[in-house]
């Protein structure tokens, strides 16, 4: 029986919520009734003795003059069933004004003898505006009552906590209640706001993050986690979160307010953190001006721009004043993709997008003759170590080849400035993917010390990406969602972690920072522990590593480092005014050797068998030292 009434509670709530000019008629309504009502209290319920239609008329103009602070005070514009303080004060300032507006009129009517219309006895108007604010305000109090009975949760609703008790978290909570499929229920806010701990905000009680303990956790069967302060800094978020994801709960973020659907947010937008808030970066400071100089007015030519990071840099690009964009990758349904982005989200933007392979110099010759493009940003390449290593010739072909071939289509048409996107895996390389990469840094080396040549050569150099194509990260999701295992190669595994947006940002930054023959190492922060990647992820999808999902370990991989490194023996590290930027010089080698040796490699590719490509490898390459045990 209780169940069907607030059932049918809930229902009208849903179908019937009140406009603001109903709620206005409504509050009209009341003040119009209170003022007659105060008439017969004033006369002892003996309406003989005054005159009736002048309590009429003399009603109406109160109303005129209480709606009137109504408008100015807009105190019907609140959703009454989510009543709060603010909305009484509203009543409150609203109703004294009228009072105050009214007791001028009545004096100056006595003073100056007005008609007996705005002469009205002074203890009618003080009983109206006593009468007006109780039944203003229990008519908004009753609404709220009536539906938070409607929608009182029931107990089988997990359990949460939300940190932040200001205006965002109170929306969050008013969210998650007036949702009727929500599957949460509200324990109390978290605030390190002390005038706020052990306070009452929005009828839900304030706990300080000292509470945050595993006693607590289980004796409040806490389930669920919400972050709800857009404005967190990413070091205090990440305090936050490493706070709560040992003990198991689900950890939900609140997305920026421009995200929500038509201004309301709603329980299906709140979203689980990224692991990238573990990292806990602050957000990286670029010299706009200088970069906005390098790129305005300029055709910059993108290579694979379809993958993670070419695609990114493309983003980034859409900032800046350029003249057009010229997206060139091989891959045609991740170019779609980047092209339905670029036309939905940025319209005004002036791109192109070309299937092309990097590697047929007469394809890009015909782009470099077309669009003539006087800045180009070399992401292109094969990536994937484990690949690359049953495949050596195509990792040669691409990452080496296409290197040369758009190196010497920027000399040859004049452009200003080639940036080059190399990887930690080109230092002290153990896999073929690493080594072609460190020929592309000597190539691009090489090229950068002629001096009979204008285009500035420039290499950044970085390592792994959060989220991009084929790494971890989506594979570890992926095994979480379809419940484990977790495969990890090796319990002591460690990797350097950046952003994807993070390692863009700082690629444009370096790409304008010198006159060519730089290589900027970027600082990737402390490695990370593999293993600890993979049990915060399954922590953060609100589940138990080894009791919920369980990890595995597969050994390594043919050509995988349990460690990368940012900088090779022998390498000079130079600090930049960036302080995410430093240059690492290396030994100068004989571009003429070294050329001929890629040309001696690219033209043998398919007519030497791989023992012979990798006797080659470790000529050009010193550093590169093949695994033979890893390779199976």
């Amino acid at each position: 029986m209780l169940e069907t009434l607030k059932s049918r509670l809930l229902l009208m709530f849903r179908n019937h919520s009140l406009p603001r000019w109903m709620v206005l008629f409504l509050d009209m309504g009341i003040v119009y009734f209170s003022f007659l009502i105060a008439y017969t209290l004033r006369y002892n319920f003996e309406i003989y003795t005054y005159e009736i239609s002048l309590s009429f008329r003399q009603a109406f103009f109160v109303l005129a003059v209480y709606t009137l602070f109504m408008l100015l005070f807009k105190s019907y514009s609140g959703m009454i069933r989510h009543t709060t303080i603010k909305d009484t004060y509203k009543i409150i300032f609203s109703s004294t004004s009228a009072l105050i507006v009214l007791f001028l009129i009545t004096l100056m009517s006595r003073y100056y003898e007005w008609t007996p219309l705005f002469n009205i006895p002074l203890s009618i108007l003080l009983i109206n505006y006593g009468a007006v604010i109780m039944l203003l305000f229990f008519f908004r109090v009753g609404v709220k009552f009536f539906y938070e009975f409607a929608t009182s949760i029931p107990k089988d609703r997990k359990n949460v906590l939300i940190y932040g008790s200001g205006e965002t978290g109170i929306i969050v909570k008013r969210v998650i209640e007036g949702d009727p499929k929500s599957e949460y229920k509200l324990v109390g806010f978290i605030d390190d706001d002390r005038k706020l701990q052990g306070k009452k905000v929005d009828g839900s009680p304030v706990f300080s993050r000292n509470i945050i303990k595993k006693r607590f956790i289980e004796e409040q069967e806490i389930k669920v986690f919400i972050i709800a302060i857009n404005n967190i800094t990413p070091g205090r978020k990440k305090d936050v979160i490493k706070s709560v994801i040992e003990f198991g709960c689900e950890i939900l973020d609140t997305p920026t307010f421009d995200t929500w659907l038509n201004g309301k947010l709603q329980v299906k937008n709140l979203k689980k953190v990224d692991l990238e808030d573990l990292l806990g970066r602050d957000p990286i400071k670029l010299d706009l001006e200088i970069i906005e100089k390098g790129l305005i007015d300029k055709t910059i030519l993108v290579t694979g721009a379809a993958g993670s990071i070419g695609s990114e840099i493309a983003r980034q690009l859409t900032r800046f004043k350029t003249r057009k964009l010229v997206l060139v990758d091989q891959a045609e349904t991740p170019s779609y993709y980047l092209e339905q982005e670029l036309k939905n989200k940025i319209p005004g933007c002036n791109f192109r997008i070309i299937i092309g392979d990097v590697t047929r110099e007469d394809a890009m010759d015909r782009v470099f003759d077309k669009y003539r493009p006087e800045i180009i940003f070399h992401a292109a390449a094969y990536k994937h170590v484990p690949i690359m290593e049953v495949h050596p010739r195509e990792a040669l072909r691409v990452n080496v080849g296409g290197t040369k071939n758009i190196a010497d289509l920027a000399i040859k048409y004049s452009v200003q400035k080639f940036v080059m996107i190399s990887t930690d895996k080109a230092v002290n390389p153990t896999n073929v993917m690493g080594a072609t990469k460190k020929i592309c840094e000597l190539l691009v080396q090489g090229y950068s010390r002629r001096k009979d040549i204008k285009t500035q050569f420039i290499t950044t150099r970085f390592g792994n990406v959060l989220g991009s194509n084929g790494s971890v990260i989506p594979l570890f999701n992926k095994q979480i969602r379809e419940g484990g295992p977790v495969t990890i190669t090796h319990p002591d595994i460690t990797r350097f972690f950046m952003t994807i947006p993070e390692a863009c940002q700082l690629v444009l930054e370096a790409g304008f920072m010198g006159n060519g023959g730089q290589i900027y190492v970027f600082d990737m922060g402390e490695p990370v522990k593999v293993l600890d990647v993979a049990k915060n992820l399954i922590r953060l999808s609100g589940l138990e590593p080894e009791k919920d999902i369980k990890i595995k370990f597969i050994g390594l991989r043919p050509g995988e480092k349990l460690y990368e490194e940012l900088f090779a023996e022998g390498e000079e590290h130079i600090t930049t005014h960036h302080p995410k930027i430093s240059i690492a010089r290396i030994e100068e080698n004989s571009f003429d050797t070294v050329l001929k040796w890629i040309n001696n490699i690219l033209t043998s590719l398919y007519k030497s068998d791989e023992r012979e490509l990798m006797e080659q490898l470790k000529e050009i390459v010193p550093g590169y030292k093949e695994k033979p045990e890893l390779i199976s």
